[in-house]
């Protein structure tokens, strides 16, 4: 025992000996600006939570771009639109690559998710079939009726409650993202359904996919020191971690097969009914399931998963997160709430719910979003990419291998880019063309930009525009400000959830009643 301990210690230090030399060599290229490192843990020693608040610090001191290592790993972290425009415009195929990372292998299916595929002929199928099945402008036109029922459904509970009770927001804003994404995926409605029998059961299937989501978030930090430190993978003290991703790859994969042999019995149904489904009652499932029976090898239900997962993941959380930043923002600055007010009154008025329709003639609404997503974007580190080959940025050589963080936090909060950073003013966006020049990327550029952003702004603004419209707000606490202090997971999300107080506007009151009876 102790001899076999001895050679792995020796082996150890051998091969760590090895990556020193080599990593010494390699950093008198012409590598960018770097703070001194740790030969072993090179510069994850500097790193503190939030993670983009820490290298936006770092950068300052740095430059734009700045070279890390995290353990063994090269890594850059380019900070200013003009470095971003590089890598996603001259370099953008280079970059358009994933790292393999621990959670690509196990919860990316083996790389084979959307998010995690490297770049090439699948991963430009699966993004084919997002853009023209799942996101296009016909999907979501049909797919409508949906987000409008939700959004009432929401403004009616709201109403219903006391002026002197207290709403946890966090919990409305999750609750209505994930029936959005749910009805939109696979029919099912989780919250607020009148009966009793079926809301215990929907609830404790909602309750299983937010305990998934939950453990994923978590193990994602937690899975990083094995991505970094390649010599805690040879000695087995990550075997932990790993086991706990193929455990929760496991739970996520069965509960996304219940979805989809729920609705492929449903489709069954119909065919032997001699029913056709109508394509605008289809879900993004019965798309899938479609092209399935067209081509079985393209489109398996290991695929199907895989796709969905991501959809039901990534829209929920980071939607839901915007509204409440946005909300707080607007309770915290109550002359923006009540300008945005106006604005709903004049163009939407006050006999109707506003409605998607009605957002490209609410400049100012779209402003307040568009602020917020800039000041707390809701992935402030983009989802890493690694270059495939040796390309040059800012003047300095990036080796192939190398990972490249952009901080869109920084990006969107300095001060040479934006006046008063700090604080919140819509009316910038007023008069201005905010997707030039990389300075307002919330959902990413290049290659792989988040494909879901026209779903997410479209939920974001008739959400929050109806909750302007058609309710009163004030803080819990009124001579107190909403504490603002952000979370410090992988997404931008409040430290402490947003609790408000609401009734409905006295001269909204016909409308809401007559809501009532949609709902009956």
């Amino acid at each position: 025992m102790m001899q076999t301990l001895s050679l792995i210690l020796s082996l150890a230090l051998f091969a760590t000996s090895i990556l020193i030399f080599i990593i010494m060599k390699w950093e008198k290229k012409n590598l960018p600006p770097s703070p001194p490192s740790n030969p072993i843990l090179g510069h994850l020693h500097l790193l503190k939570l939030p993670l983009y608040r820490t290298l936006a610090t770092i950068s300052n001191k740095y430059g734009p771009i700045m070279y890390l290592r995290f353990g063994t790993k090269p890594v850059i972290v380019v900070s200013a639109p003009s470095m971003v425009e590089e890598c996603f415009s001259k370099n953008d195929v280079i970059f358009a690559n994933r790292p393999r990372l621990l959670i690509g292998k196990h919860l990316g299916y083996e790389y084979t998710q959307l998010i995690w595929a490297p770049y090439g002929p699948h991963w430009r199928n699966l993004r084919r079939i997002s853009a023209l099945e799942i996101f296009s402008s016909s999907r979501l036109k049909m797919l409508y009726s949906i987000r409008a029922d939700e959004v009432r459904s929401m403004i009616l509970r709201l109403s219903n409650a006391s002026f002197d009770q207290i709403m946890n927001m966090n919990s409305v804003f999750t609750e209505l993202t994930v029936n959005i994404m749910m009805r939109m995926t696979a029919g099912k409605r989780y919250y607020g359904n009148v009966d009793q029998e079926e809301q215990s059961e929907l609830s404790q299937e909602a309750k299983r996919f937010r305990e998934i989501l939950k453990e994923a978030l978590a193990l994602s930090t937690a899975a990083s020191l094995g991505d970094y430190f390649v010599i805690l993978k040879w000695i087995g003290f990550y075997n932990r971690v790993e086991k706990q991703m193929v455990r929760l790859k496991e739970r996520g994969d069965e509960f996304m097969q219940e979805l989809i042999e729920q609705r492929r019995r449903i489709l069954l149904e119909s065919n032997d009914a001699d029913k056709v489904v109508n394509r605008e009652e289809m879900t993004m499932i019965d798309v899938l399931l479609s092209l399935q029976r067209k081509e079985p090898d393209c489109y398996s239900d290991h695929m199907i998963r895989g796709l969905i997962g991501v959809l039901i993941s990534a829209g929920t959380d980071t939607t839901a997160g915007t509204m409440e930043w946005a909300l707080s923002l607007l309770l915290n600055n109550p002359q923006v709430l009540k300008k945005a007010k106006a604005e709903i009154d004049i163009h939407v008025g006050r006999h109707r719910l506003v409605d998607e329709t009605d957002l490209n003639n609410l400049p100012y609404l779209h402003a307040i979003i568009l602020e917020t997503l800039r000041m707390y974007p809701a992935g402030p580190l983009l989802t890493p990419h690694e270059s495939s080959d040796d390309c040059t940025v800012g003047g300095y050589n990036i080796p192939s291998g190398t990972m490249l963080f952009v901080n869109v936090w920084a990006i969107q909060n300095d001060p040479k880019t934006w006046e008063e950073p700090n604080k919140f003013k819509p009316e910038r966006f007023l008069f201005t063309r905010v997707r030039e020049g990389y300075k307002l990327m919330p959902f990413g550029a290049g290659r792989r930009a988040c494909p879901g952003d026209a779903l997410a702004m479209r939920v974001i603004g008739s959400a929050l525009g109806s909750l302007i419209q058609s309710l009163e707000w004030e803080r819990v606490h009124a001579d107190e400000l909403v504490d603002m202090t952000e979370g410090t997971g992988l997404t931008l999300n409040k430290a402490h959830p947003l609790q408000a107080k609401c009734r409905p506007r006295p001269d909204m009151l016909h409308l809401i009643s007559q809501s009532l009876g949609w709902f009956s």
